[in-house]
């Protein structure tokens, strides 16, 4: 079964052009299933059968496995079953009688303007490590990328005379996003007075955001930086580096941005993902009435 499942693997990578990161979480969520079915003495993955796949998603279930998680180990599940019967591995695909995991779509946490700019205000921008973290926040608030994006943006990428920087999204899918003024005075900033002292020549690669090593960021090390400023700020919400991309298109489209706008620029490839934003803008409108209204 191990060799049917590198072969997946392989191709998913050749053909789909998936990230490291995804790759891995496949092979880890397809691993502890086929772990879980030799362990019920199944060695053919012929044998598998529905009712063994739903006995797999009950002990996820006990084993107190979140309903996020247990869609995401139904995604990998679904995409080997329907690879393996495409090539006609096994005669039939077990896991179309199953049902997939519901998940209660949670509206993620969203920082105010006032709360964003307490955070934007905290670096000590006269200190080299202080003007790289405003510089970082400043770019994570203006262009609202996922921090692979962010970590990952090299200093070909930045276009500041058009006003835009370019980022390798999901699947290394390419997009333009509009950088703001104020981000813009701030990565300046940064080339000319931190870059510089942190550059350690080969080992800095043409990334624009280094560490104190020199090297590109780990995702743990940005994410002690937005957590670090936030703290600073007073900030009692669970802020994390994701928090400023939800608040960059919640306060877009809270201004009126267009919803086809916002997808384009938070590089979603179905504009329904975006559509969570204008929920989060009515619940904000909701609470306003209520705290303003006579009778609210």
């Amino acid at each position: 079964m191990e060799s049917f499942l590198k072969e997946y693997l392989a191709t998913l990578k050749v053909e789909k052009n998936l990230s490291e990161n995804t790759i891995n979480s496949y092979k880890s969520d397809l691993t502890s299933f086929l772990n879980f079915i030799s362990q019920s003495g199944v060695d053919d993955l012929s044998d598998i059968k529905a009712n063994q796949i739903a006995s797999f998603f009950k002990l996820l279930k006990d084993a107190g496995l979140n309903e996020t998680s247990a869609a995401r180990y139904f995604s990998s599940l679904k995409g080997f079953f329907k690879y393996l019967f495409r090539n006609d591995y096994i005669k039939s695909n077990p896991i179309e009688r199953i049902s997939p995991p519901k998940i209660s779509r949670k509206l993620p946490e969203v920082l105010n303007v006032r709360e964003i700019n307490a955070i934007l205000d905290q670096p000590n921008v006269k200190d080299t490590i202080g003007l790289r973290d405003k510089a970082i926040l400043e770019v994570f608030y203006a262009c609202g990328t996922r921090i692979s994006e962010l970590i990952n943006i090299k200093l070909n990428d930045l276009f500041l005379s058009e006003e835009v920087i370019r980022v390798f999204g999901k699947g290394s899918k390419e997009r333009l996003i509009p950088i703001g003024s104020s981000a813009i005075k701030w990565v300046e900033e940064y080339l000319q007075k931190s870059r510089p002292i942190l550059a350690k020549n080969y080992k800095s690669e043409n990334f624009l955001f280094l560490n104190q090593r020199g090297t590109k960021f780990s995702r743990m090390g940005i994410w002690k930086i937005v957590n670090h400023y936030a703290k600073q700020a007073g900030i009692e919400k669970n802020v994390h580096p994701h928090t400023f991309r939800h608040s960059f298109a919640t306060h877009l489209i809270e201004g009126g941005a267009d919803l086809r706008a916002v997808q384009e620029m938070l590089g979603h490839s179905d504009i329904s993902t975006t559509q969570i934003y204008t929920h989060i803008d009515r619940d904000y409108i909701k609470l306003v009435h209520k705290k303003y209204h006579p009778r609210g």
